[in-house]
């Protein structure tokens, strides 16, 4: 399996919604290490995409990540897999590889990353920017996820390997980000 190269990546951040996020457990962690790969995305210029999940119900993006998101990088939908949404598809970027964070695990980022393994996407899902009221729930949806298809990776794996080299550039930034 080959690593993650900026080039051939994109970044979906799915449902990180301000009446969602106070229940979800280590809901902070995963926001904040969304909020590192939105960075380290836009210094490596791996395009990005964000969805929002009935918004009048469950509020806009967090504050702290949509500072980070333009509205064109964002996406209204009703249906908990994103791929149902009505334009979803189509404002994909070309890149085969989706990096995937967001809430709930087991069920908007579940359906959305089997949504995308239906498509042909290879799709990695970041533990620890993903997350679900209760552990178990979260644990079982990674447990499915990987089982159908999708690697499981961490903040650090996806912006180590965009990376590739202690000699790239903006080195010294990106490692910035995780300390």
């Amino acid at each position: 399996m080959p690593t993650l190269k900026p080039e051939t990546c994109s970044l979906l951040v799915v449902d990180f919604q301000t009446r969602l996020m106070p229940a979800i457990d280590a809901g902070e962690t995963a926001v904040k290490n969304t909020g590192r790969l939105l960075d380290a995305a836009a210094m490596l210029e791996v395009p990005v995409l964000a969805t929002e999940q009935n918004a009048k119900g469950l509020g806009a993006t967090v504050p702290a990540l949509m500072a980070k998101l333009s509205p064109a990088q964002i996406i209204a939908k009703m249906s908990f897999d994103a791929c149902r949404t009505p334009g979803f598809v189509g404002c994909l970027a070309d890149p085969p590889r989706i990096v995937v964070t967001g809430c709930e695990a087991h069920v908007c980022v579940l359906q959305t990353v089997l949504g995308l393994l239906q498509l042909g996407r290879k799709v990695y899902v970041v533990a620890d920017a993903i997350g679900s009221r209760t552990v178990a729930n979260k644990e079982a949806a990674l447990r499915r996820m990987q089982r159908h298809g999708a690697e499981i990776v961490t903040t650090e794996m996806v912006i180590f390997e965009w990376l590739g080299s202690a000699d790239h550039p903006k080195f010294r930034e990106a490692v910035a980000l995780i300390k």
